[in-house]
């Protein structure tokens, strides 16, 4: 294990991607400075995907674009020749917003206004990340962005805002389609989820943006009324196809305007990264996140690391502010040790606050616990 590649994801609220394998690779460097360490910080879509771009090599760039409620924001996008990398939680994510949240007006429109950005200068590979958005408007934000018209029954635009679709009286999509239809864009996401119904974007994403009962029935009646529009427009209804619920409906808008093809999104960026280039020669990859948990079992980072890991029989060891997974379900995972913040400070308030020399401690502990099962 003499060769260790360090592949967390961030810890939310806490540290980036990149932080926290910079504080774990500190630790363990303190114990055993012999030992070869790469770090590679990945992501599954949603906060953190540029940075992990950035990481492996991409060029970074800013644009100011209009943010979830409809202020200017700074986003970062990630560019490496004609490929760009786009986060949509750069340009309408809840971190772009402020609390209380406004779920009936948050927009998609800043994405899209980075999706032409790229594209106008020469990407033609859009790889756009779509967790941690702040809308529920079904992506309408975005296509209205790139030149759909949305409008009501007097003939004019809509406004921003999930709150909005259900004024949506007609739809003209036809030159966006065109101008778009020679550039390929993959969604990046861990979301499966329909647009519409209990397992959809408004019901099961809704509370997380602040919406309350009120406003998740608002939402989901707007999506289903704008699904039925572009349905009689398009001649086809993808609201059931997997995936078009991801990131308030942005799927949904993505794949039948622009022919997006959404994909796992740690799968697509291990890839992106070149994960498993780097696995010859590696000893042991340590993995994580903030917390351990079902959730991880079902497409999050540290799993899609752990497979990618075990299939080039690489053991894998994770690191997590708070673990809730059993010994059996952390083997399933493919996790060989789990090495929890909780451990050194019970306290999750002072662990979050403290996240980074609590690392570098885990780091050091690692070492050791490495040192002492590498002896004869």
């Amino acid at each position: 294990m003499n060769r260790i590649l360090l592949a967390p994801d961030k810890f939310k609220g806490s540290l980036t991607a990149s932080q926290v394998a910079a504080r774990l690779g500190r630790g363990i460097r303190r114990v055993d400075p012999d030992r070869e360490i790469t770090e590679l910080p990945v992501a599954d879509g949603g906060d953190g995907t540029v940075d992990a771009a950035v990481a492996a090599g991409f060029d970074r760039r800013e644009h100011t674009v209009t943010g979830p409620l409809g202020d200017p924001v700074t986003a970062t996008v990630a560019v490496r020749g004609t490929t760009a990398v786009i986060e949509m939680a750069q340009a309408s994510g809840l971190a772009r917003s402020r609390e209380p949240y406004r779920p009936m007006e948050a927009t998609s429109r800043g994405t899209g206004e980075l999706l032409r950005l790229v594209r106008d200068a020469g990407a033609t590979d859009i790889i756009l990340g779509v967790g941690g958005s702040a809308c529920t408007d079904g992506g309408a934000g975005l296509i209205h962005a790139l030149g759909v018209k949305l409008h009501d029954e007097e003939g004019k635009d809509i406004g921003l805002g999930g709150g909005e679709l259900h004024r949506i009286a007609s739809i003209d999509a036809t030159s966006t389609v065109a101008e778009w239809k020679n550039v390929s864009i993959t969604l990046a996401s861990d979301v499966t989820n329909p647009l519409l119904g209990p397992t959809g974007a408004a019901t099961v994403f809704g509370p997380q943006k602040g919406a309350d009962d009120s406003a998740i029935v608002a939402l989901e009646a707007g999506l289903r009324h704008y699904a039925r529009k572009v349905a009689e427009y398009l001649g086809v209804d993808l609201s059931d196809r997997k995936g078009t619920g991801a990131a308030g409906g942005v799927g949904f808008a993505a794949q039948t305007f622009l022919g997006a093809r959404a994909v796992s999104g740690i799968d697509l960026l291990l890839d992106l990264v070149g994960f498993t280039s780097r696995l010859p020669g590696t000893g042991l990859v340590i993995t994580g996140e903030g917390r351990l948990d079902d959730q991880t079992l079902h497409g999050k980072a540290p799993m899609g690391v752990a497979q990618a890991a075990r299939a080039s029989n690489v053991p894998v060891y994770a690191v997590c502010g708070i673990n809730d997974l059993d010994a059996a379900e952390a083997e399933k995972a493919g996790l060989e040790a789990v090495f929890p913040l909780t451990e050194l400070e019970p306290d999750p308030d002072r662990s979050i606050a403290t996240a980074g020399p609590l690392l570098e401690r885990l780091g050091e502990n690692i070492a050791t616990y490495l040192i002492e099962k590498e002896k004869p």
